[in-house]
């Protein structure tokens, strides 16, 4: 009878999407059904007369799996609206790694072509881009959504972390960008202000030690 009334319970849900909130709920009442069909036949009752009970308890499911349905729509659109967030969180992080990566044109520019101010001039238009750049971050941050998925399956939650593991990239790369933008930076103000360029390209060891202690940042932050 167990399995007869597992099939009945299949029957009712057979029209629900299989959600995970779906599936748990049903393998529940199933559940439920059996331990009351135990308990009648324990109590005396026939086998058929304990199944007749038992399903004639369930009633009617229909406003529970309107909820159901109702949910999974709610959740569609709230993947439809985290995608969108995305979109917008890429764009913006993009821009602001171009920013980082394009801050010391205006210098080397104005160097290059001989510009008498090209320090008073190109260092602000640097420093301007950089903070232009470090704001698109800050505001990402800020207005990224934070809201959950609720995933209703396996499948979801890999893609909730597959998301999460490609903003983590993402921000890696940006705070590289911007290190080594202001590092390039820094290398060409202090060799153009002191003409020291046999010492100054040290920046770039020094550089290169800060970024390994950024991976190191990050390894420790995405194991825990």
């Amino acid at each position: 009878m167990e399995d007869n009334i597992r099939r009945y319970v299949d029957d009712l849900f057979s029209e629900a999407t299989p959600t995970r909130k779906a599936v748990e709920l049903k393998e529940e009442m199933i559940q439920n059904l059996n331990d009351k069909y135990r308990d009648l036949v324990s109590g005396g009752k026939t086998n058929e007369a304990a199944y007749n009970i038992t399903i004639a308890g369930i009633g009617d499911i229909s406003s529970l799996l309107a909820e159901l349905e109702k949910d999974m729509e709610n959740n569609r659109q709230t993947r439809q609206d985290t995608d969108a967030s995305r979109q917008k969180s890429a764009m913006l992080t993009a821009l602001a790694v171009m920013m980082y990566i394009l801050c010391v044109l205006p210098l080397i520019v104005l160097n290059f072509i001989g510009f008498s101010f090209a320090s008073q001039i190109g260092v602000p238009l640097m420093f301007i881009m950089i903070a232009g750049a470090t704001g698109l971050l800050v505001y990402n941050s800020m207005t990224k959504s934070n809201s959950a998925n609720n995933s209703d399956t396996m499948v979801e939650e890999f893609r909730e972390w597959q998301s999460d593991d490609r903003d983590r990239k993402a921000l890696r790369k940006a705070v590289s960008s911007a290190l080594w933008s202001i590092i390039l930076a820094l290398y060409f103000i202090i060799s153009f202000t002191t003409f020291a360029w046999h010492i100054t390209w040290i920046i770039f060891i020094i550089g290169a030690v800060i970024e390994s202690l950024i991976n190191v940042l990050f390894t420790v932050k995405k194991r825990r």
